[in-house]
């Protein structure tokens, strides 16, 4: 074979791999941009009281009359990046005899009015105190992309000293859903913050990367390699984080708090396979499962609430 002929096959390799690199670059760019900076993500506060006005009956008219009456207070702080962090705040109904302090903790692309159901359980049926934060990037809280749980976990570290510092209270739990949940399991891993005493986590993820994967396929129909690793990659260069470390798995495998699993034997979205896995990883420390009935995703208390209190109510009892 020609030295010309060789020279035509390496430019033709080189040019190929130059291609593959640049569709792959392009993919993995498409593919931090579509799951970490959606332009929808819970900063319209009217649409998500419409929303879940539409869920849970009254829960708007029940929220904006606390709020207009100086009961739930809004509040901002700055933190450890510099972003400003915004919350709503509200003493227990009969605060006198509060039994506690609850954090609640939204979901992706949702906003604290999300968790407004689980305030008025908290405040109203169980005598909480109740903060409720939006995650960095949504609602009124700065920053520059969703971080899926794991980065949040330290600003849910913060909002627990700030109501920690608001009620000094003897008892604090930090409650998630969905990606708030998985915040709440990422947190739980974690040896501070020392005031918190328990977790609640409803429908959270194994790992991030688990549940990419599972989208990549279900929505796109393509393989997690490469496809993944190099949107892995990306994250890591832009946001300083990667998909394997924002592991619940890997946090529970660490706690030794006393945790509460909830989930929908109906969801497809966090299949309700995750919540085993996640129970499994938890080996120290106490711990309790409930499957609610029926549920989809996210929808266990709104399929059933007498029961989902019920349970809140029954854990609370048995680890204070």
């Amino acid at each position: 074979m020609k030295k010309s002929t060789f020279k035509k096959i390496g430019w033709t390799l080189l040019s190929l791999a130059i291609i593959i690199i640049a569709v792959l670059a392009f993919a993995g760019n498409y593919m931090v941009d579509f799951a970490l900076t959606p332009s929808e993500h819970g900063q319209n506060l009217e649409a998500m009281g419409e929303k879940w006005n539409k869920r849970v009956d009254g829960i708007s008219s029940w929220y904006n009359e606390l709020h207009e009456a100086g009961i739930f207070r809004d509040t901002v702080v700055t933190n450890s990046k510099g972003l400003k962090q915004h919350a709503v705040y509200a003493a227990a109904r009969e605060a006198s005899s509060a039994e506690g302090t609850a954090v609640l903790v939204h979901g992706y692309t949702d906003n604290h009015f999300s968790m407004m159901h689980l305030a008025r359980m908290y405040r109203d049926s169980l005598n909480f105190n109740v903060l409720v934060f939006d995650q960095q990037f949504h609602g009124l809280s700065e920053g520059e992309s969703i971080q899926m749980g794991w980065l949040d976990r330290l600003n849910a570290a913060m909002w627990t000293e700030v109501a920690h510092n608001i009620w000094n209270d003897d008892f604090m739990v930090v409650h998630g859903v969905s990606m708030g949940a998985a915040t709440t399991m990422m947190l739980s891993g974690d040896p501070d913050p020392e005031w918190v005493d328990a977790y609640i986590e409803d429908c959270g993820y194994t790992s991030v990367w688990d549940q990419f994967a599972k989208q990549l396929d279900e929505e796109f129909g393509l393989p997690t390699f490469p496809i993944l690793n190099v949107a892995q990659l990306v994250c890591r260069m832009r946001y300083g984080w990667t998909f394997k470390e924002a592991s619940s798995l890997d946090a529970l495998a660490r706690s030794v708090k006393p945790v509460l699993f909830i989930h929908g034997d109906s969801d497809t979205y966090v299949p309700t396979a995750d919540v085993y896995k996640n129970f499994d990883a938890k080996t120290n420390g106490y711990k309790d499962l409930w499957i609610a009935p029926d549920a989809a995703h996210a929808q266990a208390y709104q399929k059933n609430p007498a029961a989902y209190t019920d349970r809140v109510r029954k854990f609370l009892v048995r680890v204070k």
